[in-house]
């Protein structure tokens, strides 16, 4: 088989002639599809050339064997420094690899992946989704994705034992979930405000670790501050504060970045009366916002869909094909993230938002290329061990914007697929319906 090369040649046709990081900035989440262009149809790589390097953008489940093979594909290094830095932070484990990396993902795993930590999580997430509805009720304006940011803010920090107010819990959120929003955008302001916000994040969440160490502040047993408090690295030495507390934020962060999810949520249900109607009532019959079947595969079908994290970077550390690509060790290796959870030989009607898709889905981890936040094990790879706790906290959002004493209005619902990361336009407002009473919304 004649295979073709990712590096450039004299040949327009075949090759690429040109850097493509800047298609990425100013295409956005349609920059892979104008990759693809480039392949056979249904091809399961695409050369191109990333910040001047030879790179193949790959997808499906030959792509995720690929990029979480240890053996061939490292993460260190590969995200440019000013996106590391500012979404993840210094030292984070996002840039280890390993037995490093599996050391400190063991604590991730710890703090974030039982099962016993949802059920920790659950009253929070209770309380504050239901003081968000509360204040909808009467009369509040806030759209779904702020909603989402203080009650998804303030039941992640109380789960990981942080201490002050919640008005003090919902402002630092709003700092994280800024970090979130302009981290993808280098060449705007609001990369500015990311990176101050950094800042600020890195030496409240650094004075909070120091704070335990020091005894002046109790961190409960067995949550995410007394964990990364307590942190070693496999040397024995205590993880250095500033590290501690960059991990702190991390295992805070991904729940706070599922706004965003929120946000799409509320787009897919005003579009979805019929889904809004079967999952107030599972609510209604259960008795509580956590954890309804209904509400879950709806949670599911929105991470699958969501325009979210398009892509991830990975360095070859040898000689790598696949299909019909060669990429030198050294070159860029790039998951198609979006690609692969709208995989057509992986999903049917791959388009379509159909929740029921995940019905009788038992472990959604055994689904190959279904990986919005990350894919491969998550004790040995790079899945988010918070997955859990963001799929918890998802469908208790979707219960309550279900809640037919609220109305999703259908304006500003459009989605800006340039901008990294994006979301519904408003966020999704939400209101109480004209005709609401504060009664049971089914009596």
């Amino acid at each position: 088989m004649r295979h073709r090369s990712a590096t450039p040649t004299s040949n327009p046709s075949t090759s690429v002639l040109r850097d493509d990081s800047l298609s990425l900035l100013t295409r956005g989440y349609d920059f892979g599809e104008r990759i693809w262009r480039r392949a056979r149809p249904g091809a399961r790589s695409a050369p191109m050339r990333l910040l001047g390097d030879e790179a193949v953008l790959v997808r499906g489940v030959e792509g995720v064997e690929l990029f979480y093979d240890e053996t061939r594909i490292a993460r260190h290094g590969a995200m440019p420094s000013i996106v590391q830095e500012t979404l993840f932070g210094h030292g984070s484990v996002h840039s280890l690899d390993g037995a490093e990396h599996r050391h400190r993902k063991a604590t991730f795993v710890e703090v974030a992946y039982e099962d016993a930590q949802v059920e920790r999580l659950t009253p929070w997430l209770e309380r504050e989704w239901e003081s968000e509805r509360e204040a909808w009720l009467d009369g509040g304006a806030r759209s779904a994705y702020d909603a989402a940011v203080g009650a998804l803010g303030r039941a992640i920090m109380g789960w990981a034992g942080l201490p002050g107010t919640p008005a003090a819990k919902t402002r630092w959120a709003a700092r994280l979930a800024q970090i979130v929003d302009g981290f993808g955008v280098p060449y705007s302001p609001e990369f500015v405000a990311a990176a101050v916000n950094r800042l600020w994040s890195d030496r409240h969440s650094r004075r909070l670790i120091e704070a335990v160490r020091a005894g002046s502040l109790h961190a409960a047993e067995g949550t995410a501050l007394a964990l990364w408090a307590s942190h070693r690295t496999p040397d024995g030495a205590l993880l250095p504060a500033r590290v501690a507390g960059v991990e702190l934020q991390n295992s805070i962060r991904p729940m706070i970045a599922a706004a965003r999810f929120v946000a799409f949520a509320a787009k897919e249900l005003q579009e979805r009366p019929e889904w809004r109607a079967r999952i107030a009532a599972e609510a209604v019959e259960r008795g509580n916002l956590v954890g309804g079947p209904l509400a879950t595969v709806f949670a599911q079908e929105v991470r699958r869909t969501a325009l979210f994290v398009p892509m991830l970077p990975g360095r070859a550390l040898v000689d790598i094909e696949i299909g019909d690509v060669k990429v030198p060790a050294g070159g860029r290796v790039v998951l198609d993230i979006l690609g692969t959870d709208t995989d057509e030989h992986s999903w049917a009607h791959p388009h379509r938002f159909a929740p029921e898709r995940f019905t009788d889905v038992d472990d959604y981890e055994e689904l190959p290329t279904f990986i919005p936040q990350g894919g491969a094990e998550v004790t040995t790879g790079h899945r988010c061990p918070g997955e859990k706790l963001v799929i918890a906290g998802l469908a208790a959002a979707i219960a309550v914007l279900s809640d037919p004493r609220l109305q999703i209005l259908d304006s500003g619902l459009d989605v800006n697929r340039r901008r990294l990361p994006t979301k519904p336009a408003s966020g999704g407002r939400v209101r109480a319906a004209s005709d609401s009473g504060r009664g049971c919304p089914f009596h």
